[in-house]
């Protein structure tokens, strides 16, 4: 039998609010029968949502609170304030071991904030990150840091590398994932210090990965490796640049097959074609960005997401805990401190 999973979900969040989260949350309850959620928000909002659910029924418990952190709130100001707010108090409910993994699709500055106090950072870990899932031609991609770190050094670079990698043995079920550090060539001579630095320390440390190197921008999209490394500034906005283009291309097939007459025409016979690129290029099909590095398991789901697209994120949030992804990153990092060739040079 399939071991249990509490959910603490951020009802609250979102720009569409507790109507697509308790939505999306029905959709995610069928996908596991053995999951159960504690639901934090109004409860004259969120009860009437949820008995409309036969799959949330006796399965979701309502933990009121009138707080909410708003999508525009600065993070400084929700970090102060939103401790007993439905997004803190579901960061917390990890914290305390009532719930497993902590969602929400809220404002991302505070959730960062509130976890990062609330939980702390693991042992072994300088510095947490931010991971998603990316599409691309030949597989799906990790990335990160995604804009938790504007400044990284070889230290956190290597880090990141380590939690990248379990991310993508847990969740994406790579055995041995190929990890990359995203520069400005492929050439050794080429980049910052901290990356060639960090190149150097991953190339001889015996980690359960397969080290490549360096990859340029364009390979992220083909899909070279599972794993693209790089500090939050980069990151950033590498895949805000990578949203933008999807909603380039996608704007451009609608406007090149509603030209003219033949053209709505050929969009008739294309449809089927279109239809698996949008779906692709969705950002709801890959959804549930991952604070990773922390005593406990926050996800994020797109402010704008779908009910589906949020079942998505508490799909993530499942897999993580089902395979132990924390366990895996202590017991990654403890092989990699005592591993005598690499130590020295990390601490250079």
């Amino acid at each position: 039998m399939t071991k249990g999973i509490i959910l603490a979900i951020d009802a609250m969040g979102g720009d569409k609010g507790p109507v697509m989260t308790v939505e999306g949350t029905a959709i995610a309850a069928k996908r596991f029968p053995e999951a159960r959620f504690l639901m934090f928000g109004k409860n004259q909002v969120l009860r009437p949502l949820i008995a409309q659910y036969k799959s949330l029924q006796d399965r979701a418990e309502i933990r009121h609170t009138s707080d909410v952190v708003e999508m525009e709130d600065k993070p400084s100001s929700a970090i102060r304030t939103g401790r007993n707010s439905s997004m803190g108090l579901a960061v917390k409910a990890v914290k305390e071991g009532e719930a497993d993994v902590a969602i929400s699709a809220g404002n991302t500055g505070a959730l960062m904030g509130l976890a990062k106090i609330t939980l702390r950072t693991m042992p072994g870990i300088s510095r947490p990150a931010l991971a998603t899932i990316l599409p691309a031609l030949k597989r799906d991609v990790v990335m990160l840091d995604l804009g938790a770190n504007v400044d990284c050094d070889e230290k956190n670079l290597v880090q990141f590398a380590i939690m990248g990698a379990a991310f993508s043995r847990t969740v994406l079920h790579q055995t041995l994932p190929q990890v990359a550090l995203l520069n400005v060539g492929v050439e050794e001579l080429k980049g910052s210090d901290s990356v060639k630095k960090a190149a150097k320390i991953l190339k001889e440390a015996n980690l359960p990965m397969q080290f490549e190197g360096f990859l340029e921008g364009d390979s992220i999209g083909i899909g070279d490796v599972d794993v693209v490394v790089t500090d939050g500034f980069t990151g950033n906005i590498a895949v805000k640049t990578a949203e933008g283009t999807a909603k380039l291309i996608a704007e451009l097939l609608r406007r090149a097959f509603y030209r003219n007459f033949i053209t709505r025409i050929g969009f008739l016979f294309a449809k089927g074609g279109l239809d698996w690129i949008r779906k692709h290029l969705d950002p709801n099909t890959h959804n549930g960005a991952v604070f990773l590095g922390l005593n406990g398991l926050v996800v994020k789901s797109h402010g704008s997401s779908s009910a589906s697209g949020y079942a998505e994120a508490i799909q993530v949030a499942v897999e993580m805990h089902r395979n132990n992804i924390i366990e895996l990153i202590t017991e990654d990092l403890k092989n990699f401190s005592g591993d005598e060739a690499v130590t020295p040079a990390l601490k250079e």
